[in-house]
């Protein structure tokens, strides 16, 4: 298995001055990423001659694989064929058929060629040319020092397509002995340090696979690559990695790659044959919003209460006047009437409820961020919990809403 280190670099002062977002260099990544490469570096140079030379001879120090885009137009600014041609000595030469193809373009648009348009014909010596279909200046590729060479036009719809059609192949011919396999761990209930503590022994260790861990609104990701020689040597590593994971944070685990909470609920009450319906007060309707946004979710989701203003829990849901006079609105026993008023009103398996205080300020004497959920399974006692969410108050009752799905996840597993 030989695992090539590669650097992308991005030639264009407009890319430096923020008026355009570095997409090229994202996608580029990605595609690399899905052949074995192993992408060490971003490099963003703006268009002077001296610093993309500079950014150059870096970059030929470090990866074995550069990926240049941008700088091939025709332009005075456009430098990096100069650049590369006086660090490594390689001559331009002209390339006929690009040449052929800037003169009929202009002449099927009745327009003079500008002088400077030559400049996009011009190619290193030997180099392999790669076609522009969508633009005028062709890619190349080519080997210095033992390093591979790509030099690609920084417009993204043509970077794209010879990527697609020239590069990638190419790559993929280089990188014939290795495969790359991916997987994806999703946990909730565990924030991204804890998670990284935990797995502190495998990820300090980590060779192959690798373990990457990414902060989501849904919880925590863990993304395990592992290279090989064939796909069941790389899908066998994956596989132990991810029991040796799961022995230590299992608790918190809920899915693999694209499935999310909200899917993996539905999912457990659809096998159950259970419905569920919702009493929300200071998620306002985001938790049943989040289910019926899924196909199939009418098979288990009966609908939900908005019960935000006290009379609703009273007149609507029969929360007794007692219990909010003398708990309050934000309480274990407010969620816990709201629970079987829901459930009495709909007629549902399951039920599901939130109170609380969104803020920004307190309210009934209990901070910003403090919300109750109560929740009744089929055969079991209502259950209700207390939780305290930090942020502002559209992060709380998102925060809200996760927690519910999280909880219930775990008592329908």
């Amino acid at each position: 298995m030989n695992v090539k280190k590669t650097e992308i670099v991005s030639v264009g002062t407009e890319l430096l001055l923020g008026q355009i977002a570095n997409t090229n260099a994202q996608w580029l990544s990605e595609k690399c990423v899905e052949l074995g490469l192993d992408i060490y570096h971003h490099t963003v140079v703006g268009d002077n001659l001296n610093r993309v030379q500079s950014v150059f001879k870096q970059a030929e120090k470090r990866a074995d694989v550069i990926i240049v885009t941008g700088g091939l137009g025709p332009t005075d600014d456009d430098l990096t064929r100069e650049a590369f041609s006086e660090m490594s000595h390689i001559p331009l030469v002209e390339h006929t058929g690009t040449l052929k193809k800037l003169h009929q373009y202009f002449h099927a648009e009745s327009k003079e060629m500008p002088n400077n348009n030559v400049k996009m014909a011009n190619v290193f010596k030997d180099a392999y040319v790669l076609p522009n279909s969508v633009g005028m200046a062709p890619g190349m590729i080519c080997s210095y020092h033992d390093k591979t060479w790509i030099f690609l036009p920084g417009v993204p719809k043509e970077m794209k397509a010879l990527t697609k059609e020239y590069v990638l192949p190419y790559l993929r011919k280089q990188q014939k002995n290795t495969i790359i396999e991916s997987l994806t761990l999703r946990f909730i209930g565990i924030g991204e340090s804890k998670l990284e503590t935990d797995l502190h022994e495998l990820i300090e260790n980590q060779t192959n696979p690798t373990i990457a861990t990414l902060a989501q609104k849904h919880g925590v990701d863990l993304r395990l690559t592992a290279k090989a020689d064939n796909r069941d040597e790389a899908q066998q590593a994956l596989k132990d990695l991810k029991a040796n994971i799961l022995s230590k944070v299992g608790d918190y685990f809920y899915g693999e790659n694209d499935v999310n909470i909200i899917q993996q609920v539905v999912h457990k009450l659809k096998e159950k044959q259970w419905t569920i319906g919702a009493a929300e007060s200071l998620t306002g309707g985001l938790f049943v919003d989040q289910m019926i946004a899924l196909p199939g979710a009418s098979e288990v989701c009966y609908g939900g209460v908005v019960c935000y203003d006290t009379s609703i829990k009273e007149n609507v849901l029969h929360v007794p006047k007692e219990i909010i006079a003398e708990k309050g609105t934000v309480s274990h026993e407010c969620a816990y009437a709201m629970v079987e008023g829901v459930q009495a009103l709909l007629r549902t398996d399951v039920a599901i409820s939130f109170t609380g205080v969104a803020g920004p300020g307190p309210s009934e004497g209990k901070r910003a961020g403090t919300v109750y959920i109560g929740i009744h399974l089929p055969n079991q006692n209502i259950k209700t919990y207390e939780c305290h969410f930090s942020g502002n108050r559209q992060t709380c009752r998102e925060k809200a809403y996760l927690k519910g799905y999280e909880i219930l996840f775990n008592l329908l597993k």
